[in-house]
C-alpha cells in the first residue's frame, strides 16, 4: 500500500488532484484541520477537503483521509462525528507536525511528551464515530527525542486505531536527512498493529531501503511523490521486478492543468508561486522542469505563468 502524505501549503487538494491522476497511490490523507475549543462548521472541513463532495475521493477516484488536528480529546471527539457526517474514508490525527506555531498551542509533534493525552485523544474520536469508519494516527519518533516513542504508539494501538503512520525523525530533527527508519522496526516489534513508514522516500532504492530496515511494507510518500510523479508507480514496477519511470511528456500537460485547479482553490497573489513551487520539486528529477522553471520563474501573472506553460513540451523540445 502507498499513501501520499499532505503538506501544508503545497500537497493540498490541488496538488493531490494532479498527482492522484497519474497513479500509483492507494490512499492519500488531507492536510490536517486544526480543532481548537470550538464546533468547526461544515463548510469549513468541506473547504481543506473539498473531496468529501465526491464520495471522499479525488477526481481520479483515490480516497482521501481528512486528518484533525488538537489536544483536547472532547472537543476533537465533537469535531470527528461532525467530520464523520459527511461520510470520508476514514480519520485521521495529527500528532506529527513540528511547526513552531502547531506545537506552541499544544498540537502536532509536542504530544508526542505525553503519552497519557495520546490515548485519550485517540479513544475519544475512537468513540464518536461510527465503528466501521477506520481511525489512524501519525506520529514522529518523538518531540526533542525518541524515549517515548513505543509509549505513544502502544497508548494509540491501546486506543483502537486501526493503523499507525511514522516519519522517522523527531520534531527535533525537522526535515533534515537522514530518516531514521530502523526506529520504526522498533516500534512494529512493540504493538501489534499495522505500521506504514515515512519519510526520506525520494527514490525506488529509498523505498527498497526503508521497508529493509523498517519492515513495513506500506509506505506515505510526500516530497519524492511531489518531485517524482511516478515514484509510485516506479515503486510498484519494482515490486515487480520491472523497471519505469513516468516520462515529462505524461507530466508536462499537467502543468497547465495545475494552474487552473489553483485558480479555483488558491487566491490570485499565490498562485504563481504555488505552481512554481511545484516545478521547483520536479526539476529535481526531470530536467525538463528546469527549463520550464526558468521560463515562468520572474512571472508573478498567473495569466502569463498558464500560457506559458502550455508551451512546455515545445519548449524542452527546442533546447
Amino acid at each position: 500500500m502507498l499513501l501520499l502524505a499532505p503538506m501544508e501549503g503545497l500537497l493540498d487538494y490541488t496538488l493531490r488532484d494532479v498527482l492522484t491522476r497519474i497513479g500509483g497511490v492507494d490512499r492519500c490523507v488531507s492536510e490536517f484541520i486544526r480543532v481548537s475549543g470550538t464546533l468547526l462548521p461544515e463548510r469549513l472541513f468541506r473547504r481543506i477537503v473539498p473531496e468529501l463532495d465526491n464520495g471522499g475521493c479525488t477526481p481520479a477516484g483515490v480516497p482521501v483521509r481528512p486528518q484533525l488536528l488538537g489536544s483536547d480529546p472532547e472537543c476533537l471527539a465533537e469535531n470527528a462525528a461532525a467530520l464523520a457526517a459527511l461520510n470520508p474514508p476514514g480519520i485521521d490525527l495529527n500528532l506529527g507536525c513540528p511547526a513552531k506555531a502547531v506545537n506552541r498551542h499544544r498540537g502536532g509533534a509536542v504530544l508526542l511528551d505525553e503519552p497519557e493525552l495520546v490515548g485519550p485523544i485517540v479513544l475519544a474520536v475512537r468513540r464518536a464515530v461510527p465503528a466501521a469508519l477506520p481511525v489512524s494516527a501519525k506520529m514522529r519518533l518523538g518531540y526533542m527525542d525518541e524515549s517515548r516513542m513505543v509509549e505513544c504508539a502502544q497508548a494509540i494501538r491501546d486506543a483502537g486505531a486501526a493503523e499507525l503512520v511514522v516519519h522517522a525523525r523527531t520534531k527535533a530533527h525537522g526535515y533534515k536527512p537522514p530518516a531514521y527508519w530502523e526506529r520504526i522496526a522498533q516500534i512494529r516489534e512493540q504493538v501489534d498493529m499495522p505500521v506504514i513508514a515515512n519519510g526520506e522516500i525520494w527514490t525506488t532504492d529509498d523505498a527498497r531501503r526503508c521497508r529493509e530496515l523498517s519492515g513495513c511494507h506500506a509506505l506515505m510518500l510526500g516530497r519524492g511523490q511531489v518531485a517524482d510523479p511516478g515514484l509510485g508507480l516506479a515503486i510498484r514496477a519494482m515490486e515487480a521486478g520491472q523497471s519505469t519511470m513516468v516520462p515529462w511528456l505524461r507530466i508536462a500537460p499537467l502543468l497547465p492543468y495545475y494552474c487552473d485547479v489553483v485558480a479555483q482553490k488558491v487566491e490570485p497573489r499565490h498562485q504563481a508561486g504555488r505552481v512554481k513551487q511545484w516545478l521547483n520539486y520536479l526539476r529535481r528529477r526531470h530536467p525538463e522542469a528546469q527549463i520550464a522553471y526558468d521560463t515562468v520563474r520572474t512571472k508573478t501573472d498567473p495569466r502569463v505563468v498558464r500560457r506559458l506553460l502550455d508551451q512546455v513540451p515545445n519548449l524542452a523540445a527546442a533546447a
